[in-house]
């Protein structure tokens, strides 16, 4: 599945993060951010695409792929949204084309509405962004997390990856699926998993749902069809609110659209960034 990984490292408010670019530095920049139990691994195929005319930057959330896992860490969407803030500025980027997945999304949006980050344009990819959100499964974790901690490593590594799994519509390649589960397997990443399903609470998309409507840049919303964690009737609510969004729904699709369909993502992504 090729080799991936995160050569840099920015000491965050919330802990060490992981971050890389390709692409020649001076072109216009483009940031990838993942979602939820991900990590910028999901991205890899799209960003070396765009690679070819932007400089992208990449970086794993704190509490997520090769960044810090603690303790106590504070990895809520409110402290990934000020993480995010803080990137932009290290990395000397004013407006850059922001592209994001999942709970990306969400942190994209707190960045951009709370905390003035500023962006060329907006992608969104099966955002979380609109209430109600998360499967039965992250809502059940996320009332007993403690207890889900504890279970022994091999029901852990069959629950993560059965839970991973569905995010795909037409299946995984298992090297890819070994790939995403990896990082919550162990003692610590472990409890890194279900620390940030219990920490991924609702109010902080609330916050900023009624300010949809002052999203004044050049916005695209993708979504697989066939997504089962966040069906695509939201993709259709939320377009309706942000003015001027444009809806682009990817057929054959599930949740995990970087994996279910890459070409086609690109495709949609190179059209509206170009």
């Amino acid at each position: 599945m090729g080799e991936w990984q995160l050569t840099r490292t920015y000491r965050s408010t919330s802990g060490e993060v992981r971050w890389d670019s390709l692409g020649e530095p001076g072109r216009p920049p483009v940031v990838l951010n993942h979602g939820t139990p991900f990590s910028s691994y999901v991205w890899r195929a799209v960003a070396r695409a765009l690679a070819r005319r932007h400089q992208v930057f990449v970086w794993d959330m704190p509490g997520y792929g090769s960044s810090r896992m603690t303790a106590g860490q504070d990895v809520s969407l409110a402290a990934q949204g000020r993480v995010f803030t803080e990137l932009l500025a290290h990395w000397g980027l004013d407006e850059p084309r922001v592209v994001a997945h999942d709970f990306g999304g969400a942190v994209s949006l707190r960045a951009h509405l709370l905390h003035g980050a500023r962006y060329h344009s907006l992608v969104l990819v099966d955002p979380v962004a609109l209430a109600p959100w998360g499967s039965p499964f992250f809502r059940l974790v996320g009332k007993s997390s403690d207890v889900f901690e504890q279970l022994p490593p091999a029901l852990h590594r069959a629950l993560v990856r059965e839970y991973v799994t569905s995010a795909s519509s037409p299946g995984l390649h298992p090297a890819v699926l070994d790939r995403l589960v990896q990082p919550w397997l162990g003692d610590e990443g472990q409890a890194a998993f279900y620390r940030q399903i219990a920490q991924a609470d609702q109010a902080h998309t609330d916050e900023i749902e009624d300010r949809y409507g002052e999203i004044a840049i050049p916005t695209l919303i993708c979504w697989g069809e066939d997504d089962t964690w966040i069906p695509a009737a939201k993709g259709h609510e939320l377009a309706a609110r942000v003015p001027g969004a444009r809806l682009e729904l990817i057929p054959g699709a599930g949740h995990l659209v970087q994996e279910d369909a890459p070409a086609e993502l690109t495709a949609a992504l190179r059209d509206f960034l170009d």
